[in-house]
């Protein structure tokens, strides 16, 4: 009986609630989340292993579902590039962000394509309304800023549960980064032409001074353009 009346005790002077509000809020959390945990991700139906089913069609022989196709890889795309990923094309998957971690939902397309209840998620990084439990849309973002404890191992337990039930096909990057890949490249490809440039003698010179023959040999044996 001690023991009990401590542990209401210290309830009441943490918290600042009765031991019936604490426990009452408590549980009522606990069917929210499991409710809400529930609608996030498939019914184990999408996930179980595909079956070959096989039935007399009109002609003769067999008509045999065709197996599942494999997730394309997609490497490292950016926000604006995963949202083209948002199921309005049916030629391509179903992707979403937890993380920084792209998954392919294709096989919840009923959820997470256009009319499905999930569809605002699709083709978006979503991380801190998982955390949130949260479906507006000023939540569905990567923004982990202002969370507590308890929020971040929620999200924990959401990357845990797309990783065990979707494959991961690729890796959100920023923006800048990407931008920044391009600008090198364009760096490197201004680099070459300037090496080029500084191999090709002066024509004229050339010509006068040892004759068509002579310009024409440094140009075809010059190392550097053939890098």
């Amino acid at each position: 009986m001690g023991f009990y009346t401590t542990i209401t005790d210290e309830i009441t002077f943490y918290t600042g609630l009765s031991p019936t509000a604490f426990f009452t809020i408590a549980f009522l959390t606990l069917i929210v989340y499991r409710t809400v945990s529930s609608m996030f991700v498939s019914p184990e139906d999408f996930n179980k292993p595909p079956v070959v089913s096989a039935r007399f069609g009109s002609g003769s022989g067999f008509n045999v579902a065709e197996p599942p196709k494999k997730p394309v890889q997609v490497g490292e795309i950016t926000e604006k590039e995963l949202r083209l990923y948002n199921g309005s094309d049916s030629s391509k998957p179903i992707l979403i962000s937890v993380k920084g971690q792209i998954y392919d939902v294709s096989e919840g397309r009923n959820f997470y394509g256009p009319g499905g209840s999930y569809t605002m998620f699709a083709g978006k990084e979503c991380s801190r309304a998982l955390a949130l439990l949260s479906f507006k849309p000023q939540d569905i973002n990567g923004n982990l800023e202002g969370l507590d404890e308890s929020e971040l191992a929620i999200l924990e337990d959401w990357e845990y549960k797309f990783i065990d039930k979707y494959p991961k096909v690729g890796r959100l990057v920023p923006e800048q980064r990407t931008q920044q890949i391009e600008h090198n490249q364009e760096d490197n490809l201004n680099l070459n032409n300037e090496r080029h440039e500084e191999c090709l003698p002066d024509i004229s010179t050339m010509l006068s001074n040892s004759g068509a023959a002579e310009f024409i040999k440094p140009i075809l044996f010059c190392d550097t353009c053939l890098e």
